[in-house]
């Protein structure tokens, strides 16, 4: 006779960190709605620079939800070494005071040093080390790289369980730090009300994101906007949190906007496009996606496994190539219409409830393997 399995327990208080410079921020709001609205009580612990009001408004408003703006350095923006063990410590009294049963770290690099006494899962979101090889190959890296790169490998190591948002950025980081492939819980979002989107597009293009980061390229996007005679207009911050600056010659800025602002956007854009060198999933090409827009990106591996099918790719560099794509799309509204609709079927593979069950499953397996530790810095010496 086979006796019932109880299925491992979900954790009851969940501690998870962002920060709010990018994609971090929408996917663990996102999440953390999702979990607190199941049952599951969520502590969310923002690092690195704080909130905007209207982030800050949209935290406090999800039901359930913790809210702490800790002020604990983000580890790829730490000035040194030191920094960084001084916020993983902070972190990891902050684990202890809550009494939390699991901690979902959006920044691994904190764990080895923590001394968290309860399971730890990592999401690998970025890194420095893809971003480098993405970008520059095999060239030397600064050393403010280095070091932070081994603090984050470190935090891998220590983790009970790694996940990543796509495959190709699972591959990349294993390839990089010689781990075992993380378990790959694609990111989600929640499509837009029906009827948001508009049945009669304005010529333009858009995109949006952090236009400072190079892995963005929005230059090759800038130079294709000089080819066009459509507008092509960006959403998203030019000045970076490290002082990086960029300058478009050609396309339209809008600045940073919010959520809601740039969904408006796409409800009218017919285009959305990105020429990405760097992105391990890319979340404003899920939200095109779910708005109906026809998808043009860079012919990266990322957007290949997510978008294969329903998307025109382009080589990345290539200005000329992205504005004859575009323009093709721009002067058939219909095509543009069918590839627009590609893109929102496909993105219902990509929704909140299929991300927060796969990161419900990783919490349920971690905790029914742990054994409670007094620390974790012995594992990672």
């Amino acid at each position: 006779m086979r006796l019932p399995v109880t299925p491992p327990a979900a954790p009851a208080h969940l501690l998870m960190t962002t920060d709010s410079v990018g994609g971090v921020w929408t996917y663990a709001l996102d999440l953390a709605q999702e979990l607190a609205a199941s049952g599951l009580r969520v502590t969310l612990a923002v690092l690195g620079p704080s909130p905007q009001e209207d982030q800050t408004a949209a935290a406090r408003a999800i039901p359930g939800l913790e809210f702490i703006d800790t002020g604990l350095p983000l580890d790829w923006m730490a000035e040194n070494p030191a920094a960084i063990r001084r916020g993983a410590e902070a972190l990891g009294t902050l684990a202890r005071r809550l009494d939390v049963d699991l901690v979902h770290l959006n920044s691994p690099a904190l764990v080895a040093d923590a001394g968290f006494t309860v399971p730890v899962v990592g999401v690998c979101h970025s890194c420095l080390a893809t971003w480098w090889a993405a970008m520059h190959g095999r060239a030397p890296m600064p050393g403010d790289f280095r070091w932070r790169i081994e603090a984050l490998a470190r935090g891998y190591r220590a983790c009970d369980a790694l996940a990543a948002p796509s495959g190709a950025f699972a591959q990349a980081t294993t390839a990089v730090y010689g781990l075992p492939p993380p378990v790959v819980v694609r990111n989600g979002r929640r499509p837009p009300p029906p009827g948001g989107a508009s049945d009669r597009r304005e010529r333009f293009v858009f995109t949006a994101g952090r236009l400072w980061d190079d892995g963005k390229n929005i230059a090759t996007l800038d130079a294709a906007a000089a080819l066009l005679e459509a507008p092509v207009v960006a959403a998203g911050p030019l000045d970076g949190p490290g002082g990086n600056h960029r300058v478009l010659r050609h396309a339209k800025s809008l600045g940073r906007l919010d959520a809601a602002s740039v969904a408006a956007w796409l409800a009218r854009a017919p285009v959305f496009a990105s020429t990405a060198l760097y992105e391990p999933f890319g979340l404003t090409v899920l939200e095109a996606a779910q708005a109906g827009c026809a998808l043009v990106l860079s012919d990266i591996a990322t957007f290949r496994e997510l978008w294969d099918g329903a998307a025109l790719f382009v080589e990345p560099r290539d200005s000329a190539a992205l504005a004859a794509t575009i323009r093709r799309l721009l002067d058939d509204p219909a095509e543009a219409g069918r590839l627009g609709e590609a893109a929102r079927l496909k993105a219902g593979q990509y929704g909140m409830e299929s991300m927060a069950s796969g990161m419900r499953s990783l919490y349920r397996s971690v905790l029914a393997r742990h054994t409670p530790t007094p620390s974790r810095k012995e594992a990672v010496a």
